[in-house]
C-alpha cells in the first residue's frame, strides 16, 4: 500500500481508530482517484464525440468533393467528346466546301475556255465581216472614182 503504515497496538490487536482512519483515508484517496479517472473518461468521451463529429463532417465533405470531382470529370469528358465531334464536323464541312469550290473553279475554267472559243469565233467573224465591208467599200470607192472620172471627162 502507500508506504508501510504502522498501527499502534492495543489489547486485542491493532488500534481500531488508527485502522479506521487509515481505511477512511485510503477510501477518500481511492474515491478521489476514481472521480479523477471518471472525469478523465468523461473528458475523453467528449473529445471522442467531438472527433467523431468532425470525422463525420469531413467524411461528408470528402464524399461531396468526390461527387463533385466525378461530375466535373464527366462534364470534361463530355465536353472533350463534343469538341472532338465539332472538330470532325468542321473538318468534314471544310472538305465538302473545298470539293464544291474545286468544282466551281473547274466549271469557271470550262466557261472561260468556252468564252475564249466564242471570242475567237467572234473575232474571226468580225475580221471576215470587216474584210467583206472593206471589199465592198473598195468596190464602192472604185465605182465613185470611175463616176468622178467619167464626170470629169464629160466636162
Amino acid at each position: 500500500m502507500a508506504g508501510e503504515k504502522r498501527f499502534r497496538t492495543s489489547l486485542f490487536g491493532f488500534n481500531k481508530s488508527d485502522v479506521n482512519t487509515y481505511i477512511e483515508k485510503m477510501l477518500k484517496e481511492f474515491d478521489d482517484k476514481l472521480k479523477e479517472k471518471e472525469d478523465e473518461i468523461a473528458a475523453l468521451k467528449n473529445q471522442n464525440k467531438e472527433i467523431r463529429i468532425k470525422y463525420e463532417d469531413l467524411a461528408r465533405k470528402a464524399d461531396q468533393i468526390n461527387e463533385d470531382r466525378a461530375k466535373i470529370a464527366d462534364v470534361l469528358i463530355k465536353a472533350q467528346e463534343k469538341g472532338q465531334l465539332m472538330i470532325e464536323d468542321a473538318r468534314l464541312q471544310a472538305i465538302e466546301e473545298k470539293k464544291k469550290l474545286e468544282s466551281m473553279v473547274e466549271q469557271e475554267k470550262e466557261k472561260l475556255v468556252d468564252i475564249k472559243k466564242e471570242l475567237k469565233i467572234l473575232k474571226s467573224e468580225v475580221v471576215n465581216t470587216l474584210k467583206k465591208y472593206e471589199g465592198q467599200l473598195g468596190d464602192i470607192i472604185e465605182v465613185v472614182e470611175a463616176e468622178e472620172e467619167a464626170a470629169a471627162a464629160a466636162e
